[in-house]
This record gives structure tokens, sequence and C-alpha cells, in this order.
């Protein structure tokens, strides 16, 4: 059994003069989330909707469980959980008939659809309202129960399309915890989101999508590491050391680079930082700040946050295409 549950090669896909997707390629091990990051209208939804059997690619290749998602679309489907970015569930019928609904269409007995749909209905927090029309549930009721309705049959990948949009910070969380059960249960996720954090908690690999393309794709560390590298960060306690903290901090700077002030916005203010070629740094500046009699109230390495890393591959494939357009 091949390890991987997701593969897409060269899909290509274009709506009248707009080129959705112009060759992506994605991988997805089995038992893992695969975030999918991009801009708006930078193709993620498209390549959902390929992958989920809802649309057709104009050219390329996509297997989903080892199925070719062309050739057998029908099974696919059975093997797939999706959520898109809208809910989708049935207004006039209540929470509980929404799920008994899909778990029938997925030929669960009646009996067996009822008893997911009270075990959804509890996880997902809906229980007290389990008995009334979706029409009458708010915003956030409703994508909940969109998002049970994509777990109805235990499916073995699931395709969350931006599934927070529209929950509150808790929710946001509880949703969180329901992606990780999932994969502990054995199932694997795709996860396109505009929420950075997210995708920083979630996503064992992570494709940044950008006019079409695969820009990128590594772990999220992998990713900070390629953007920005490592960065030891000192903040003296007595701000009249910050020149001895920069004299140290020189010493174990990575060749060709020296410390200097940073200046960040809030609570980093006033700190001094260098890149790093290896965490082994904090090992010699340590002993160093102490040798130099420089007390500090923050020492650490960091990496770049997924926020900058997005918005330099983002910003640096449309200054490419840009450039790429006046030739």
């Amino acid at each position: 059994m091949s390890d991987l549950v997701v593969r897409a090669e060269g899909l290509r896909k274009r709506f009248g003069k707009t080129q959705a997707l112009d060759g992506v390629d994605l991988a997805m091990r089995r038992g893992t989330v695969l975030g999918v990051l991009g801009p708006n209208g930078a193709g993620k939804t498209t390549a959902v909707r390929v992958l989920a059997t809802l649309l057709r690619p104009d050219a390329g290749m996509a297997e989903v469980a080892g199925i070719d998602v062309l050739k057998q679309p029908q099974r696919v489907r059975r093997r797939i959980g999706l959520t898109g970015q809208y809910a989708s569930v049935d207004e006039d019928l209540t929470g509980t008939q929404n799920l008994v609904l899909i778990g029938q269409l997925l030929d669960l007995t009646t009996r067996d659809a009822r008893k997911r749909a009270v075990e959804l209905l509890e996880w997902f927090d809906l229980s007290e309202a389990a008995a009334r029309p979706a029409k009458t549930y708010s915003g956030g009721m409703r994508r909940r129960l969109d998002l049970a309705a994509s777990l109805v049959g235990h499916p073995e990948v699931i395709f969350l399309d931006e599934p927070t949009t529209g929950l509150d910070p808790a929710k946001r969380e509880d949703m969180w915890g329901v992606v990780r059960t999932q994969i502990a249960q054995g199932s694997s996720v795709l996860l396109t989101t505009q929420y950075l954090d997210e995708a920083d908690a979630l996503a064992d690999e992570i494709a940044v999508i950008n006019h079409g393309k695969v820009i990128a794709f590594d772990t999220p560390n992998g990713l900070k590491r390629r953007v920005g590298g490592l960065t030891l960060r000192v903040r003296p306690s007595d701000p009249a050391r910050i020149g001895d903290a920069l004299k140290v901090l020189d010493a174990v700077a990575a060749p060709g680079t020296n410390a200097s002030l940073d200046t960040a916005a809030g609570a980093r203010a006033g700190a001094v930082a260098v890149p790093v070629a290896a965490d082994t740094a904090i090992d010699e500046a340590l002993p160093a700040l102490r040798r130099a009699g420089v007390e500090f109230t923050e020492l650490g390495l960091h990496l770049p946050s997924l926020d900058e890393v997005f918005h330099a591959l983002t910003e640096e494939k449309t200054e490419s295409k840009k450039e790429s357009e006046l030739v």
C-alpha cells in the first residue's frame, strides 16, 4: 500500500480567461495533515474540488486513496469527507435529520445512522439544537453541522476547505481537536485555511499555492528555515547593556552576519538579535553573556513566523510574475 493517500500531478483548469490551476502537483502522506495555503483566488478551492471529484481538470491526473478521481469518481466519493467554504446543510431538516440522511445515503442502517448522528451532534456541541430545523441555527452552528456531516461515514480522507471560517476562537480550537482526533483514528486530512496559526498548529506539511502553481512545499519549520533561518535573540535586563549583548552575539553570529538591534514592535523592542547557523549557538551565547555580566529577561532561538514565510513567498512569486509579463 502506497504511503501517499493523495497524489496529483500537473493539474490544470481554466475558467474563461482565468487559469485557476496551472500545473499543480500535490502529495499527502497517509495519516497526516496537509495544509494548503495561498491568497484568495490562488487555486486552493479549485484543487480541492478536483480531488473531491466535483470538478474535472483540463489536464493532469489525481488519485485519492489509490483511486483515480477521473476514472472511478464514485469509489473515491465513498472514501472521502468534504467540507466546503460555505455550509451546505438542508435548512428545512433538523440537525439530526441532516446527519441521518447522509448516513443513509452512505448505506448505513437507520439505527447506525442515528447512533452516528447523536455522537457527532454531541461532539460538535449541537445536541441541544438537534431537533431544531437548521434554518434556525446561527452561522457558526450551521458551520459545525456541516463539519459533522463530512464525518458521518468515517472517511479515510477528509477535505476541509477553510473549515473554521465563521467560528469563534473557542470553536476554532474545538475544531483543531476534531482534526487531531481524526488523524489519531486513522484518517488523513487536507486542510485549506486563511489562518496561518491554524496551519502551523495542525499541518505536518504545507503546500503554498499562488497563481495556480505550487510555489513551496515543506514542513512548517522547513519553510521557516528556508525563508529566514534561525535567529538568536537576547533582551538585557538593563537596557544600558545593549552594547555588551551585541558584542556577545557578534561572536556567535552566522558567517557574514552581525548582531543588530531588534526594533520589532511590542515586547521584543530593545532586544538584540543575530542570525545563527545552528541551534548550538545558544550554548555558546549563554556562558559568554554570564562572563560579560549581562543579565537578561529573554534569550531564545526563533524561526520566522508562518505569516512572514507566507508573505515572503507569495510576494516573491507575485514580483516574479510581474517581471515575466514585462519581458
